[in-house]
Formats: structure tokens, C-alpha cells, sequence
């Protein structure tokens, strides 16, 4: 995994200079430790900072095909290289290296602008044609890779981070408030939006391409989809199961590929546990695995994670976070995120990867993307119990069900069954429109809103039920109610905060590269044309994984009701009611005031309510830490614009085992 940016000068744009982009990679450096590597022509220089996991010794970048006309800075892995060399070479294609991005440059000479739907992997490429005078930036298929763009003074600026971007003066450091507000409703910014004014973010799936006279045009290679809903499918469950399995196993056996030790995290649910008993089954060991433990017991997975580790004999290590060690190292955290966070999730899984790093591991396999994939978020249950309801609204038992949902939460909707039925029995005669099962979190996390400066508030004005839909291909009227919203989370919450801020940022952070064999081109694809009741089966989720997961993995790890990984929030920031430092600094009302985003007023009352530990559930949690991070953010970034990250905390140390 790696850093890239770079800059391409249009007709009558001034020409770049190397020190220009020699800057925006020194402030990547982080995501490539391991070398740097410069193209330069009088209209386009290209970037890279190595992190060297494939063909070490000669894998090198920007790369050039055999005559040096199309040259090439890319971000990510190719999980089917082998295969595309190997078919490249017998269609006349000469390698220089044994690398994975080589194949890039002569998939374009063979497919142009084509050239991504061949391609397996996860990845963010910018490549020069010299010839054509012409840059194309693509990313992967779901958005784990990120790439920033921005066009100004016939220029084009890219680069892995915003941070990289905001090397060059020129460029203006700026909140895009609607941005903000969309953080504040699905808590990313759907694509090519950004919290950043002027920057755009490359959308997955597709490829953007700039002309020599700076024209952009977008195309889309990949999309979401899934089958009819009237389309019959008799497979039976054992059909579906034996064809999961062989996906999945193929997928594990492409991302286990590198040329260094590849090491696995067990969160302590199914789904990192499955990946364990492949990489096992495929590399005729156990990998090395780690685990995230926290002080606070109700956060706590250790049981389940230890059960995984002793069951396939793996070399174990763990961490455990006090709420601290969150406050501590929260700063840092927003930094390399680059975006408001509602939640302190990512700060832990920074702290994670730098003890990876430490163990001298640099790739990781997870689980992530299983509850999008195979439905295993409570968001789809609660959808389903939902929309059952809406077809007889007056039923006293229907909505019963909601009793079932979020047995790990106290202060759930559901946990109060008055206040469940008036929660969730909003906009019931609505059942039918796309994106209904996620209004309920949406409504909750736009709360955080009221806390802005009036005029702030007044000046963003979207609908987010419609954008909502907005955000589905043209044939989602086709699907089945569980397959929109599957595709909206995939479009939100997965591309937006889980892949971004919870994902990439915080393991490149410490040079580490996580892979999701879950989001696999084919085991996605595979997935979405499983019928929906292997998917979620009543209010069974990931019923067909579940069912996969039958004497290879422990059975108290397979049968556990399902627990989103979480972190402590606000309390994170309080030691006894006394707030750390920087947030009491954060929180003065002179400092709001001066900052002008929020009314100051509203949020000091927030501010004493959770240091006096009266937070209430998620809506107060996530407008304590999405302000704070905010804050954090304009510090940063528009105040500071944080070359240094000397301007953050230096990360605490955290126990291990």
C-alpha cells in the first residue's frame, strides 16, 4: 500500500516542478515508508510513496510501459496479477518487473480507458498518457482506496489524502459545509463530495479523465447490482453454501499474495473468523493474529476473540484501550481522517495498527464488508421488522419485534417498547420508498445539526431522503427491499466512514495495509445474487455465513448474537468530570464564538451534560464527538494546515498481551 498525488498542467497552465509534488508526498509519508519515486515531463509530474509489499526489489514507482509513453502512480493491490501477466504475455506485452502495478500499464495499452473492469483488487491508479496528453484517475469497485482531486488555475491536482493537496498554497483551505452536514446525516460524504471546499473525491467504480484542454469526463466500469426480485431462483441452500465457499476460499487465497508476512485481525465475530480458518487452510499455517480489547467490559470481546486464536493454534497479541488512551490520541486520529467522526471507533483501530507495525507485520486480512455483503447489520433486521409493521399499522405485536433487535444496548429506542413504537413507527405509509430502512439513523444522527450557528443551519438545505434514493443505480426498482438497502449502506456508511476514516486512514497511519477478502470482486458479486432469504432469514442475519462458519469455527463465536464493534465516546474525553486539556480549550464558548461554526450557547450545555456523565445515547455522543472533531478539522487544516503532525498528540502507550 502506498501514497500518490501529483500535478498535470493544462493548456496554459504553469508546468510543474518536481518540488511541488516532492512536498505533497513528503506529507503521504506515512502511508509509504519504505521509498520515494518522481515522474516528471513539462506537462504532468506523478508521485509516489512506497510501502513495498510485492516484488521488493524492483517494484518501483511511477512504472513506464516498454517505450515510456504511459506511466503510471497507483495506490493499492492487484489480487489477480498473475493471471492478467500471464495473459498479457501471450498477447506480446514485455515486464520489466514482477510486480503487481506493471500490469496496469498494459492493460491500458490493451483496453484503454476500459483497463479497470479487468482488475481484482482494491486501488486508487493515476495514469499519464504521454502521448495523448491525457490523465486518468480510477478507483476500486466499493471505495477502500481513497483519491482527492482538485482543478484550479489550469491545473489538476491529485493526491491519496487532502493533506497532500493543501502542500500546494494555491489551493484554499476550507470547510464545504454541505459536506460537513452530510457527515452529520450519513456520517461520510457520499462521492465525489468532500468535507473540503474545491476538492472532489473519485468515485468508486468509476474513471475520471482530464484532456489536454482540461476537460473531465467520468465514466462508470462497476456498479451495484442485484437480481430481480421477480427473477425465480431455486438454489437450493447447500448449492449456495458449496459456491460461498469456493468463493470465498479463492478470494482469501488472491489476498494472501505478497512478498511479506501477512497477519490477520480477529475482532471476535464470525466474519474475521472464517477469514482465519481460510488463511490456515491456504497457507498450511496459522497467521499471525491481533485483537483490540478495551478496559471498559461492555466494550470487551476478549472471550470470543481468545476462542478464535486457541481453535487454530494462531500466535496471538492484543491490545487493550482505556477510555484514555481514546482521549489521548483522538486528535491524531482526526488528522490522518481528514473528516468530522461521530463516533471515537477509529481511534482504537490506529491504536491497533501501530502495534501491528511493531510486530514488524505490514499486511492484514479482516472482516470487513461481511454485514454489507451478507446483511449483517441491524439495520436491515430493523428494516424488515419495520416494513412488516407498516402493512398493518395498527398491530400491537408487529412492532413487539423491535424487542429483539440491539440485545447489546441499554439505551437503544428498542430497549423502551412505548418509545420504540413511536421511534420507529414514523413515516410507516412510506414503507415502500427507497432508502425508508435507514430514515430512523439518519433522523438520529442529523440531530447533531441543531448544534450549528443559525446561519450555518439555514444555509444548508438538502433532502436526505431523496439523495437518499438519489444514491441507487437505475435499476434498483428491480430489487428486493433488503438489496436497496444493502446498496445505500454500501453507498454510505461502507465508502464513506467504515473503508475511510475507520478503515484506510487509521491503518496507513502506522504503514499497514488491511485487505477485505469480503469485499472481493467476485465474492461481492457472488453475494448479490444470493437470494435474499439465505442473506437474512427472518431476523436470522447472515444466515448462509453462519451456516459456512459449522465446524470450522468455535461454536461461541458462531451462535453469538451479533455486536458491532464500538468504542467508548464521550466519556473518552472526562477523567472524573474534568475534561482533557485540549478539550476544554475546544469547548471555551470564547473559542466557538471565535470559530463561528456552532451556537456556543447550545453546545456548553452539551458540553457539561456529558461532563457530568448525563449523555444521552447516541444523538448526545455523536454531537459531542462529531463537534469536537470538527473543531479538530478546522485547527488543522484551515488554521494550521497541518504539515506536521506534531500539531496532533503523540499516541499514548497501551497495554499488551
Amino acid at each position: 500500500m502506498c501514497g500518490i498525488a501529483g500535478i498535470v498542467a493544462f493548456a496554459g497552465g504553469k508546468p510543474p516542478a518536481a518540488r511541488e509534488v516532492d512536498a505533497m508526498v513528503r506529507r503521504i509519508h506515512h502511508r509509504g515508508p519504505d521509498g520515494e519515486g518522481r515522474y516528471l515531463d513539462n506537462h504532468c509530474c506523478l508521485g509516489h510513496a512506497r510501502l513495498s509489499i510485492i516484488d521488493i526489489a524492483g517494484g518501483g514507482q511511477p512504472l513506464a510501459n516498454e517505450d515510456r509513453s504511459v506511466w503510471v502512480t497507483f495506490n493499492g493491490e492487484i489480487f489477480n496479477y498473475i493471471e492478467l501477466r500471464r495473459l498479457l504475455r501471450k498477447r506480446g506485452h514485455a515486464f520489466s518487473t514482477h510486480s503487481d502495478t506493471e500490469v496496469i500499464v498494459h492493460l491500458y495499452e490493451e483496453y484503454g480507458e476500459d483497463f479497470p473492469r479487468h482488475l481484482n483488487g482494491q486501488f486508487a491508479i493515476a495514469l499519464w498518457d504521454k502521448k495523448r496528453q491525457k490523465l486518468i484517475l480510477t478507483r476500486d469497485r466499493v471505495g477502500i482506496r481513497p483519491l482527492f482531486f482538485h482543478c484550479g488555475g489550469g491545473r489538476l491536482y491529485f493526491a491519496s489524502e487532502v493533506k497532500a493537496l493543501f502542500a500546494c498554497p494555491e489551493i484554499p483551505r476550507a470547510l464545504d459545509w454541505n459536506g460537513v452536514a452530510r457527515v452529520f446525516t450519513y456520517w461520510g460524504v457520499p462521492e465525489p463530495g468532500s468535507v473540503f471546499a474545491g476538492v472532489q473525491s473519485v468515485c468508486p467504480g468509476c474513471v475520471v479523465t482530464f484532456s489536454a484542454d482540461g476537460h473531465q469526463r467520468q465514466h462508470r466500469y462497476w456498479d451495484w447490482t442485484f437480481a430481480p426480485r421477480t427473477a425465480p431462483d431455486e438454489r437450493s441452500l447447500e448449492e449456495c453454501l458449496a459456491g460461498l465457499d469456493e468463493t470465498l476460499q479463492a478470494a482469501v487465497a488472491r489476498q494472501v499474495r505478497s512478498d511479506v508476512p501477512v497477519g490477520a485481525y480477529v475482532s471476535g465475530g464470525i466474519d474475521s473468523a472464517i477469514i482465519v480458518a481460510y488463511m490456515t487452510r491456504i497457507l498450511d499455517a496459522p497467521p499471525p493474529t491481533f485483537s483490540l480489547r478495551f478496559a471498559d467490559p461492555a466494550f470487551d470481546e476478549g472471550v470470543y476473540q481468545r476462542a478464535v486464536a486457541e481453535h487454530y493454534g494462531t500466535c496471538h497479541t492484543e491490545i487493550t484501550v482505556t477510555t484514555g488512551d481514546i482521549g489521548h490520541a483522538f486528535a491524531r486520529a482526526v488528522w490522518h481522517a481528514e473528516s468530522p467522526m461521530l463516533r471515537t471507533a477509529p481511534v482504537p483501530m490506529m491504536l491497533l495498527s501501530r502495534h501491528v507495525h511493531e510486530a514488524g507485520i505490514k499486511v492484514v486480512l479482516t472482516g470487513e464488508g461481511a454485514d454489507e455483503t451478507l446483511a449483517g447489520y441491524d439495520i436491515f433486521r430493523e428494516a424488515r421488522v419495520r416494513r412488516f409493521w407498516a402493512r398493518l399499522p395498527q398491530s400491537r405485536g408487529r412492532p413487539a419485534l423491535l424487542g429483539r433487535l440491539y440485545p447489546y444496548l441499554n439505551t437503544h429506542p428498542a430497549a423502551c417498547a412505548a418509545y420504540a413504537q413511536k421511534f420507529f413507527g414514523r413515516d410507516l405509509e412510506h414503507a415502500g420508498y427507497p432508502g425508508f430502512g435507514h430514515w430512523p439513523r439518519w433522523q438520529t444522527t442529523r440531530r447533531s445539526l441543531q448544534f450549528l450557528h443559525p446561519d450555518l443551519r439555514a444555509a444548508i438545505n438538502f433532502d436526505y431522503m431523496e439523495e437518499g434514493r438519489a444514491l441507487l443505480p437505475p435499476d434498483h426498482a428491480t430489487w428486493d427491499a433488503l438489496c436497496v438497502d444493502q446498496c445505500i449502506e454500501a453507498r454510505t456508511l461502507l465508502s464513506g466512514y467504515i473503508l475511510s476514516s475507520q478503515g484506510d486512514r487509521v491503518a496507513l497511519a502506522n504503514g499497514v495495509e488491511t485487505r477485505v477478502p469480503f469485499l472481493d470482486t467476485k465474492v461481492i458479486e457472488f453475494a448479490n445474487r444470493l437470494p435474499s432469504r439465505y442473506k437474512l432469514m427472518g431476523l436470522k442475519e447472515k444466515y448462509i455465513l453462519k451456516r459456512l462458519g459449522r465446524g470450522r469455527i468455535p461454536d461461541s463465536v458462531r451462535i453469538r448474537p451479533k455486536q458491532p464493534y464500538r468504542a467508548p465516546d464521550s466519556a473518552s474525553f472526562f477523567h472524573k468530570g474534568i475534561p482533557d486539556e485540549n478539550v476544554a480549550r475546544a469547548f471555551d464558548k470564547k473559542r466557538l464564538l471565535e470559530v463561528g461554526y456552532f451556537d456556543a450557547e447550545a453546545v456548553c450545555k452539551l458540553f457539561n451534560k456529558c461532563r457530568l456523565g448525563k449523555a444521552i445515547g447516541f444523538a448526545d455522543n455523536m454531537a459531542f464527538v462529531g463537534i469536537y472533531s470538527t473543531i479538530l478539522l478546522h485547527e488543522q487544516f484551515v488554521e494550521r494546515n497541518a504539515f506536521e503532525p506534531c500539531v496532533v498528540d503523540e499516541l499514548p502507550n497501551v497495554l499488551t498481551g
